[in-house]
């Protein structure tokens, strides 16, 4: 991926130096399956093998809170954040796919006649204190409607390379669209429907709605890759192995048969390696979000 020398965006936020052990009393992580992202499934079902931590500490969707985000008293209050070093590689290519990300999605709302909010995206190390609750970095990257911030710690990118075999700059860039695509998704409201959802219906009802949640933002990922290098043709050969590569690691299949040698579909919440890499080749051969409607598909 030729990512070096394009434009970076100003909505990063480096709090990695501010020491995030402040914020919700008691400091206890609030984040659960309200916390919408790729990574909460990474410490749903490896938290006990990679991270030492009981998973349900910080994925509530086993208990029944999926979908939305835990409103707790809205954004905690901080100081101004600092851009990141302008020798920091990580983090610049970090900026350079969020700056492509406004670009794509400003312009695809704009063509129904909509403004795009662009989101903030904040650097952390060890925990941050967000409107969500107090956020981890064994959570992996997650987005918090509460605050429309992507938060991540770039020590998942380690991670997804060496213990979930998923190298490559696109399968970083594909992480980084996916909690974009969670943005997207509470600018068009659908968030807040889901959400809305709760206590409403059964626990297995939510888990599948949590589902079709988790493929769209994988399905509006391919829509932006799509647009992305039609404008820049950025992406080399492989690339877009690597994304699907990384899609099919993080299904929810492969990581319960990962760490604890079973699949129980029906506590899946994100959807499983075929079904990620399907819904994320939808939106990266179409360019469509309209064929990204995964709640009234008849098959996932």
């Amino acid at each position: 991926m030729k990512w070096e020398g394009h434009e970076q965006s100003d909505n990063v936020e480096d709090r990695r130096g501010g020491g995030g052990s402040g914020g919700l009393p008691g400091g206890r992580p609030r984040i659960g399956g309200r916390g919408i992202g790729l990574g909460t499934i990474v410490i749903a079902l490896l938290a006990s093998v990679i991270f030492g931590i009981n998973p349900l500490t910080v994925l509530g969707v086993l208990g029944g809170d999926v979908g939305g985000l835990a409103d707790n008293g809205g954004a905690v209050a901080q100081g101004p954040a600092p851009r990141p070093p302008a020798n920091d590689a990580p983090a610049a290519f970090v900026a350079t796919v969020l700056r492509d990300t406004e670009v794509v999605w400003a312009r695809m709302f704009q063509g129904q006649g909509n403004g795009y909010r662009e989101p903030k995206l904040v650097l952390f190390r060890g925990q941050q204190p967000t409107a969500c609750g107090m956020g981890q970095s064994a959570m992996g990257p997650f987005y918090c409607p509460g605050d429309q911030k992507v938060y991540i710690d770039l020590d998942f990118f380690d991670t997804l390379q060496r213990r979930m075999n998923s190298p490559g700059d696109f399968a970083r860039a594909y992480v980084i669209a996916h909690e974009v695509g969670h943005h997207v998704q509470h600018q068009l409201g659908i968030t807040q429907k889901v959400d809305s959802m709760r206590g409403r219906i059964s626990e297995a009802q939510m888990n599948q709605l949590s589902v079709r949640v988790e493929l769209q933002a994988d399905c509006f990922a391919g829509v932006w890759a799509h647009h992305s290098q039609k404008s820049k043709g950025w992406l080399e050969q492989g690339d877009i192995e690597e994304a699907l590569n990384a899609a099919s690691q993080i299904g929810d299949d492969n990581l319960q048969r990962q760490s604890r040698g079973t699949v129980v579909p029906e506590s899946f919440t994100h959807g499983s390696s075929a079904q990620r890499v399907t819904w994320f080749k939808r939106g990266l051969q179409s360019g469509s979000v309209q064929q990204c409607d995964t709640f009234n598909s008849r098959q996932l």
